[in-house]
C-alpha cells in the first residue's frame, strides 16, 4: 500500500513538472527594457515614468516590461543607448544632431548613424536664472559672477556655452559652476551662485523652488541679434519663450524670451522593431492621458511629434505611423528605405 502511495505522489510530480516545463516552453520571456531620462526634478523623468506605464498596460500583449530611470541628461543617455545599456532614452534634439552627424563630443568617435528617432515631444527653453541680489540686469553682467552652467553630460550645459559664445562671453569671464540643476536653486537662495542656467521645459519644480525662496529671482531674457545669427547657423535651435505666469504673481501674460530645442524620444537601429512600435504605439493611442501628465506636454499634437527631429525614425515607428496614415517626412526615413 505505502508503495502504490509512493509511485502515485511520484506521477503526479512528474506530470506537474511536465506541465510546467511545457506551459515555459510556451510562453515567451517577458523583454525588459530601460528608458533612460534626467534628474528626478526636471521634465525628462515623468515623462519616461508616463511612457513606461502606458507600456506596461499592454504587457500581457506585447510581453515588454519597461522601467524609468533617472540618469545625468542627454548626452549620457545617447552615449548609453548605443552601448546597449537601454533601450529608450531622451534627448535634446541639438545633442542628438551633434551626435548623428559627429560633431562636439563625438567629433572624435564620428557621425553615430545607429541613432534612431520614434518621436519628438515638447520645447525646451534655455532659461537664465539671476538673484535680484547680484545685479545682473543684461546678459553682458554675466562677466565676472558666479554662474551654473550644468553638470557635464547634460545638454544644457552645450546650450549655456553657446549663449555665453553668442554674446562673446567665454568660460573664463566668469566664475563657472557645473552642478545638476537640482542643486542650483540652494545654492542661489544661499548666495552661493548669482545665476543659473536650465534647459527644460515649463513650468518646472526647480525653478519654482527658486522663485519661492528667501531671494528675489527673476528670469533674464537671451534675446538679441546675437541669438539671430547663433540660430542661423546652429539649425537644431529655434526662438522660444518662457510664460513668467508660472514663477511671478500677476504675470499672466508676460513672456522671456529666450531660444531652445526639442525633447526627443530615441532609441537605435538594433533595437527590436516589436519595442519602437509598442513604445510608439502607447504614447500616441493614449496621447491625451500622456499629455495630463506636464503641463509642458499642452501643445502636443500628433503631427508636431515627427516635427525638429534630428536621426532617422525607426522601422518600427514607421510601422506605427504607417497604420494609422500619418504622413512621414521623406528626410526621416532609414538609410535603406
Amino acid at each position: 500500500m505505502q508503495t502504490k502511495r509512493y509511485f502515485m505522489k511520484l506521477y503526479f510530480f512528474l506530470v506537474l513538472t511536465l506541465l510546467s516545463a511545457c506551459d515555459s516552453w510556451d510562453t515567451p520571456r517577458r523583454v525588459h527594457l530601460t528608458i533612460g531620462t534626467g534628474g528626478l526634478t526636471g521634465v525628462y523623468y515623468p515623462t519616461g515614468q508616463s511612457i513606461a506605464k502606458l507600456l506596461n498596460q499592454k504587457k500581457k500583449q506585447h510581453n515588454l516590461k519597461a522601467q524609468a530611470e533617472s540618469t545625468a541628461g542627454s548626452v549620457y543617455n545617447i552615449n548609453a543607448l548605443l552601448a546597449g545599456e537601454m533601450e529608450v532614452a531622451l534627448a535634446q534634439s541639438d545633442r542628438v544632431y551633434q551626435a548623428y552627424q559627429g560633431e562636439k563630443e563625438w567629433k572624435e568617435a564620428g557621425p553615430q548613424r545607429e541613432l534612431r528617432s520614434l518621436f519628438a515631444l515638447h520645447s525646451e527653453v534655455v532659461t537664465l536664472i539671476v538673484s535680484k541680489a547680484s545685479g545682473i540686469q543684461q546678459f553682458q553682467d554675466l562677466k565676472g559672477k558666479r554662474i551654473n552652467l550644468g553638470n557635464l553630460g547634460s545638454g544644457q550645459l552645450a546650450n549655456a556655452q553657446d549663449a555665453l559664445n553668442a554674446f562673446g562671453i567665454s568660460v573664463n569671464d566668469i566664475q563657472a559652476e557645473y552642478v545638476k540643476a537640482i542643486e542650483a536653486p540652494g545654492l542661489l537662495q544661499d548666495e552661493r551662485l548669482d545665476a543659473f542656467f536650465y534647459t527644460v521645459g515649463h513650468p518646472n519644480g526647480n525653478i519654482k523652488e527658486a522663485a519661492n525662496g528667501r531671494l528675489p529671482i527673476r528670469i533674464l531674457p537671451i534675446t538679441g541679434p546675437e541669438i539671430k545669427l547663433m540660430i542661423l547657423e546652429q539649425p537644431y535651435y529655434s526662438l522660444a519663450g518662457i510664460p513668467l505666469k508660472y514663477y511671478q504673481k500677476g504675470a499672466m501674460d508676460e513672456v522671456a524670451q529666450s531660444f531652445g530645442v526639442k525633447a526627443m524620444v530615441l532609441t537605435r537601429a538594433q533595437v527590436s522593431d516589436e519595442i519602437a512600435y509598442w513604445v510608439t504605439k502607447q504614447t500616441f493611442d493614449n496621447l491625451e492621458e500622456f499629455k495630463a501628465t506636464h503641463p509642458a506636454f499642452a501643445g502636443l499634437t500628433k503631427a508636431n511629434m515627427l516635427q525638429g527631429l534630428f536621426a532617422p525614425l525607426h522601422p518600427g515607428a514607421i510601422r506605427y505611423y504607417k497604420e494609422v496614415g500619418m504622413r512621414i517626412p521623406p528626410n526621416l526615413l532609414p538609410p535603406h528605405e
